[in-house]
């Protein structure tokens, strides 16, 4: 009985696309995802200006003059310690979000956003390189909670039925963060090289926008409830967000998952790593967040403008075709977020991944036969547009939506430090190692990239269940049976109910006769 009521609420718990939850999806996505994505693409197109940058003001400064190798490293810092920072940022989130709430976090992480784009902006100014590099670490501490916080806050105020499409609403602000640092990274407009320091620190923008705007929305409701326990707060915050719908039935569900818990507490890292129960999420998380980086994305990311090079793209031409590979991965974002709640989480992964590693593949082959046809460096540039194109349809977003999906509310920071953590050291290790890597394997480096896309498609395919149109306590009872854990069933005669008083929610406790 109490599993058929279980059934019937989740039944009920399906909600309309408001114009609150778009303005908070479009806001915590516009002032946090979109940073990321242009932070990634912002230092290729002014890459030998900054070299140029540290060659003169070290030379000033010491007397010495640097060699290519130690520019190439210290650019190779440049590109790189964005990733560390982020490395660090993950670490922090279980603790921010549990004592800040999803929101809070975001709203007070702005303040490192200022510092960092201050630091790069007057960077020139102040003829010291080294806060080019500290800014670039500062952001990269931002990037590093809010890629987290931004999906976490997200799955958590969205019904069931519309969390995919409002999951991947950062990963299409991460496009077109990236976009947009292609566009005004053109000579035209801000690539020129005195106009380096303004674009780097045009990161500001968007934070300022989040920080007037967002702090007007409320608090994550399963955050409210399941966390803190204030019903009147997670009512208020459930009739901002949805409208219509059966908020009654959405409360019974978030109760049922809080009397699931053996505690309410967040759950350490190091506790979630010792639990049985979660092995397989945890397991997961590990590859996708991996193989989400170690696919080659960010390798293409970074370099571009030397990969087209090396494709025998004419130097003039470089930037323009920069940026339509950006608008190229925009579309393709969109495309996933508009379909995701039609095909699910598993064809995008999947579909997304078997395509990067086909056309990774495509590069090396491509790249070695240029030489006798010439038009294979148009396959090769096709090639590039391909996994950038098969990423944003799916891997971008898909692996920050299912952690969200795959953990239930005490588990979900750590899953979060844990995912975020592993991605951003691949993050760093593909941005420091990749140049080095080229240089030594040449066109086959491609190769290992192909191998891991391929191998994060065949365990989608044989380990991840569907995750569309589920409760969180639904997965998790999915992938109970996968680690031989008793189902967490509901005592029997006793559900929740919530009773509403004056627009307010309080809760009493109601006896199945």
């Amino acid at each position: 009985m109490a599993e058929e009521l279980l059934k019937e609420n989740a039944a009920k718990i399906s909600g309309h696309l408001t114009w609150s939850l778009l303005a908070v999806a479009f806001l915590a996505s516009f002032g946090s995802s979109m940073l990321y994505g242009f932070n990634l693409a912002v230092v290729n197109s002014p890459a030998e200006y900054i070299k140029a940058f540290y060659n003169e003001t070290l030379t000033e400064r010491h007397h010495w003059i640097p060699d290519e190798h130690f520019l190439t490293i210290l650019y190779s810092l440049t590109v790189s310690i964005f990733a560390i920072g982020g490395m660090t940022g993950a670490l922090l989130v279980g603790k921010l979000v549990t004592k800040y709430g999803r929101k809070g976090t975001l709203v007070r992480s702005t303040v490192l956003v200022f510092i960092g784009g201050s630091l790069m902006g007057f960077s020139r100014w102040f003829r010291n390189p080294f806060m080019v590099i500290a800014g670039r670490y500062i952001t990269g501490v931002h990037s590093g909670i809010s890629l987290s916080v931004v999906p976490m806050y997200l799955g958590e105020i969205a019904p069931k039925n519309l969390r995919g499409f409002l999951g991947l609403v950062p990963s299409i602000h991460i496009c077109l963060g990236v976009f947009s640092a292609q566009v005004l990274g053109l000579s035209e407009l801000l690539g020129k090289e005195e106009h380096w320091p303004l674009l780097l620190s045009l990161v500001l923008f968007p934070t300022l926008v989040q920080l007037m705007l967002l702090p007007w929305f409320p608090e994550s409701p399963r955050y409210l409830l399941i966390e803190k326990g204030n019903v009147h707060a997670t009512v208020s915050a459930l009739k901002c967000f949805r409208k219509k719908g059966n908020i009654q039935a959405e409360v019974e569900e978030m109760q049922e998952e809080q009397r699931s818990l053996s505690s309410i507490k967040t759950l350490s890292v190091r506790r979630l790593l010792m639990d049985r129960s979660v092995r397989w999420q945890v397991l997961t998380i590990v590859v996708v967040n991996i193989g989400m980086q170690l696919s080659g994305i960010d390798a293409i990311w970074f370099y571009t403008n030397e990969i087209f090079k090396n494709a025998g793209i004419p130097e003039p031409h470089i930037q323009y075709t920069t940026v339509g590979t950006g608008a190229v991965e925009v579309l393709a974002g969109m495309l996933g977020c508009f379909t995701i709640e039609r095909v699910g989480r598993r064809p995008l992964i999947i579909g997304g991944f078997l395509f990067m590693g086909l056309c990774c593949a495509g590069i090396t082959v491509s790249v070695l036969l240029q030489a006798q046809f010439p038009f294979m460096s148009y396959i090769s540039v096709g090639c590039v547009v391909g996994i950038i194109a098969g990423f944003c349809i799916g891997p971008a977003g898909v692996p920050f939506l299912i952690t969200a999906e795959l953990f239930k509310q005490s588990h979900r920071p750590s899953a979060y430090t844990v995912a975020g953590c592993l991605n951003w050291l691949s993050n760093f290790t593909i941005g420091f190692v990749f140049p080095f890597l080229e240089d030594a394997t040449g066109p086959y480096c491609y190769l290992i990239f192909c191998a891991i896309c391929w191998g994060v498609a065949a365990y989608t395919i044989w380990v991840i269940p569907e995750t569309k149109n589920k409760t969180f306590l639904e997965i998790s009872q999915m992938f109970a049976a996968k680690s031989s854990v008793q189902k967490e069933e509901p005592t029997p005669n006793s559900h929740l109910k919530l009773a509403l008083m004056n627009g307010y929610g309080s809760l009493r406790l109601h006896d199945e006769k």
